[in-house]
């Protein structure tokens, strides 16, 4: 299993202990005792998942999230000897993807990480994927039959109109859909000179529910000219 594991706590005997369980799962360990040389690691690694302990000699474990989310999406388990709830709410809001209390099991642990890496996985395939009425692209997941959409596993309010849109956009994913066939397949109605407006006013609504780019987009990109796609 060719991952790359960061572990960073200042607790030595923690860390040593979760290092050779990862390892006994064949994963890549990068173990740290501060946050200074985590964060060198996280600069110059290839890394797919990271275990942070919050309390740190140097720099603390929320510090080193909010750096890795500044760059990186790959998924961060918190570890912390605090039981207080705002801890908790701290590391989620800085983009924490779970969070566990000491003393644990390190049996708990590895179940944990193979959870978000399974997650990661099936959430971030640069692959377009449709399976029983559900596409998953990026992050992004669309049920057909719920009409939910989920981005990076939280839930976007989408209105019909914009699910439809995304749900066509990601279902042709790699390939161009104009604007003219966008208005026909979701409004079902003639194309006129004026509905290219209501395309583009809808796609901008859900270009700023997604928190994407028109100038530099993740998702839903401009073919000028043409329609949109969302890229492979």
């Amino acid at each position: 299993m060719d991952m790359n594991i960061l572990i960073v706590d200042d607790e030595q005997a923690i860390a040593d202990l979760v290092e050779v369980y990862l390892k006994n799962e064949n994963y890549n360990v990068f173990k740290y005792y501060n946050g200074t040389d985590a964060l060198h690691c996280i600069e110059n690694e290839n890394l797919d998942l990271a275990i942070l302990d919050v309390m740190l000699p140097d720099v603390d474990g929320f510090s080193i999230c909010q750096t890795i989310r500044g760059k990186h999406n790959f998924p961060v388990i918190m570890l912390t000897a605090k039981e207080e709830e705002t801890d908790k709410i701290t590391g989620l809001t800085l983009g924490a993807d779970d969070y566990i209390t000491k003393p644990f099991h390190p049996l708990e642990l590895i179940a944990r990480v193979k959870a978000q890496l399974r997650r990661f996985k099936r959430y971030n395939s640069n692959v377009c994927m449709q399976e029983e009425r559900v596409i998953a692209f990026s992050g992004l997941v669309l049920g057909i039959d719920t009409h939910e959409c989920m981005l990076n596993e939280k839930k976007l309010s989408l209105t019909p109109i914009e699910f439809s849109i995304l749900w066509v956009l990601c279902s042709n994913c790699g390939n161009v859909v104009s604007s003219e066939e966008l208005f026909h397949k979701v409004w079902g109605d003639k194309y006129f000179s004026n509905s290219n407006n209501t395309v583009m006013v809808h796609i901008r609504h859900l270009r700023e529910k997604m928190h994407d780019s028109a100038e530099h987009p993740k998702y839903i990109k401009t073919v000028w000219g043409v329609g949109y796609k969302i890229e492979k």
